[in-house]
């Protein structure tokens, strides 16, 4: 067994990790050290003589040859469903399976369709999420009012109720100088605007990526432009306004050039990638599966190369999941009438795994895409395990081999295109805030 029950748990129990190879991927820090945790902190690292105060654990932890490393920070990932998604939805299965993941904070994107009061949605939203005692959300509130492009938000309203910057989501605003407006104001502020490069015009309507297979398979085309027009009309902008730009979901060879050129230039730009754009390209549609229609699209195999190098050399900031809940009628139907998206809070880890050890990437590195480097993009206090820190911890075995299949998952949707795959890299436990809010052992 890995976990020893000292006493009854109370609401901060003191925790002792025992053993584990901590990793700390901005020091490349990797060594075996002890733990320790009390009242939500990391009080000490390595000896328990350095413990000032009487420290008896309630729970003990035994992470012999497993790896510890902060709770890892996903930066997009919906666990809400929209308004007629709402009752099939449930938060806390979906928060349940992000800690499952060893995810800790998640960014939640705004719905595609959102109330009529989305700040009044948020502050819902963050208070189911604070009774549920899972992983942190992180909001981004709506760029324009309900998403038109039209009138531009209250910011400030939404900063107010929680939100950590502002997006449009799939959504793109048609009008530029509505966009000009947008950013400006943002940049005022200094808050940082969430962009999904999406040309309004260009592959607006198209369900997969402009080459042979939507030609062979009759689909409606999304071009490489769609993205790069949108990016270019970004970083133009940029450079009369002093404003921090995220570029969500980066999925071609063209976007990872514009964006390393961007931040040469010295422009205040971040960038992520969907996990499953670094394994998969247009051929996973070539069967018409709706589990593997996602917005962007699967684009080609020099995309995909792309995007690996980008990751590499720091032009891609971090990795996320875009986990998306979809049901599986409104997945069973026709491609271009299935609704866009897949899930994958519990395969953030082992893909990112898998990816790196494809391409010989260093774990210390692999980890800093879905930990430190997140995190940092958050604004949020590093994702570190350091003395002082809030207890926010990923315990994970990096060489279980496991199926990715139902009775494996915890969330309640299948939209995936990795079911059948063999994965290697699972979560053993997660720590939020000093508690232990998942193990193997009990879920």
């Amino acid at each position: 067994m890995n976990l020893t029950f000292k006493k009854n748990i109370n609401i901060n129990p003191k925790i002792h990790i025992k053993g584990g190879r901590v990793i700390n991927s901005k020091e490349g820090v990797n060594v075996k050290q002890d733990i320790f945790i009390a009242d939500k902190k990391i009080i000490a690292i390595g000896s328990k003589n350095e413990i000032s105060i009487d420290f008896t654990p309630d729970l003990e932890i035994d992470a012999t040859d497993k790896i510890v490393c902060p709770g890892l920070v996903d930066c997009s990932a919906r666990v809400r469903g929209s308004a007629e998604m709402e009752h099939k939805v449930n938060l806390e299965s979906e928060l349940l399976a992000a800690v499952a993941g060893g995810i800790t904070r998640i960014v939640c994107p705004p719905d595609n369709k959102p109330s009529k009061d989305e700040i009044r949605s948020i502050e819902m939203l963050l208070k189911k999420g604070q009774l549920a005692k899972k992983a942190h959300i992180h909001p981004l509130g709506t760029l324009t009012s309900s998403l038109r492009g039209e009138k531009i938000t209250e910011m400030a309203k939404f900063t107010q109720a929680g939100c950590i910057g502002f997006t449009q989501d799939n959504l793109p605003i048609k009008d530029t100088q509505v966009l000009m407006r947008a950013l400006q104001y943002a940049g005022g502020f200094n808050y940082t605007v969430w962009v999904k490069p999406i040309d309004p015009w260009l592959g607006f309507d198209g369900v997969a990526h402009s080459g042979s297979v939507a030609t062979r398979l009759g689909l409606s085309e999304v071009p490489v432009l769609s993205e790069s027009i949108s990016i270019l009309t970004v970083l133009e902008l940029m450079r009369d306004i002093d404003i921090n730009i995220h570029f969500c979901r980066i999925s071609s060879e063209r976007g990872v050039q514009l964006i390393r050129q961007a931040k040469a230039d010295g422009l205040k730009v971040t960038a992520d990638v969907g996990v499953h754009h670094l394994h998969l390209t247009q051929i996973a549609i070539e069967d018409f599966n709706t589990n593997s229609k996602v917005v962007p699209p699967f684009r080609a195999e020099r995309d995909k190369e792309a995007l690996t190098l980008g990751v590499i050399d720091g032009t891609i900031d971090c990795v996320c999941s875009d986990h998306t809940p979809i049901t599986e009628e409104l997945k069973n139907l026709p491609f271009s009438d299935a609704e866009p998206g897949l899930m994958g809070l519990e395969l953030l880890l082992p893909l990112t795994l898998k990816w790196g050890k494809e391409n010989k990437v260093s774990l210390e590195k692999v980890l800093s895409l879905i930990t430190s480097n997140p995190s940092n993009i958050l604004g949020r206090e590093l994702a570190k395990v350091t003395v002082g820190n809030n207890a926010d911890i990923c315990i994970f075995d990096e060489f279980e081999v496991w199926p990715v299949n139902a009775s494996n998952l915890i969330t309640q949707f299948r939209n995936s295109p990795f079911y059948g795959y063999e994965l290697e890299g699972r979560v053993q436990q997660t720590i939020i805030d000093g508690s232990c809010v998942y193990s193997k052992e009990k879920n």
